[in-house]
């Protein structure tokens, strides 16, 4: 999946707005920032991956400019807003929106919120067959499934996550971090110890795949 996504960013509030772009930087988009309406329509003919609209905003309120984007693209769209939470909500989910934050909320949310939006839609958008062959089995990362010599093994959620990470990083070390953040999600707060039990399923449901302990660390998966 892509990482280097670029979003427009439509807030007149300029302190939330830099907020926003300084964290959205952090995990390395390009963020562009639009203080009014107008100005952002004026933009609709560029196709960023994802666009971040206030509500309330001079010029054209967002509304507007979300009907006008979602006429001449199909790029996914996070609503934020302050008025009233459940009208602007059900409005803007009815005008195409992908997902809605109320105000006030943590720069951290919205960067989660919109991370899941992306990976949903342009994982999906972007899967060609992907196939890993590895000690006589055979891994499809689209259909998730894993087949031992053509019987198929049966893998909880978790179990299938793991050993697509895994497999797909043959011979990187991958910390418990990097794990709990593609597994679990990155808002997930439990224990480290929840990647060890996954992983000692793992290699009892895939004996011949060889998941290397990399002790103070994490895992890896080793080509033989």
């Amino acid at each position: 999946m892509e990482t280097n996504f670029n979003v427009y960013l439509v807030e007149d509030e300029n302190n939330l707005s830099e907020v926003i772009k300084a964290y959205m930087e952090k995990e390395g988009w390009r963020v562009t920032v639009f203080e009014d309406g107008k100005q952002a329509h004026d933009a609709i003919s560029d196709t960023p991956h994802l666009w971040v609209l206030d509500i309330m905003l001079p010029g054209m309120d967002g509304y507007q400019l979300l009907k006008a984007i979602k006429a001449a693209q199909d790029t996914p769209v996070i609503f934020i807003s302050a008025r009233d939470k459940d009208l602007d909500r059900v409005l803007g989910l009815e005008l195409g929106s992908d997902d809605y934050l109320a105000k006030p909320f943590m720069p951290e949310e919205l960067v989660i919120r919109a991370k899941k939006l992306l990976k949903r839609v342009y994982q999906s958008e972007t899967q060609e067959e992907n196939r890993i062959e590895l000690n006589g089995y055979t891994i499809d990362v689209n259909s998730r499934t894993v087949l031992d010599e053509g019987e198929q093994v049966e893998l909880t959620t978790k179990e299938m996550d793991l050993i697509i990470l895994l497999t797909t990083n043959v011979g990187n070390a991958l910390s418990r971090e990097d794990i709990i953040e593609y597994v679990w999600g990155t808002d997930y707060f439990g224990s480290e110890r929840a990647v060890d039990d996954v992983v000692r399923r793992v290699r009892k449901k895939l004996p011949r795949v060889h998941v290397e302990t990399l002790y103070g660390y994490g895992y890896r998966v080793l080509s033989s």
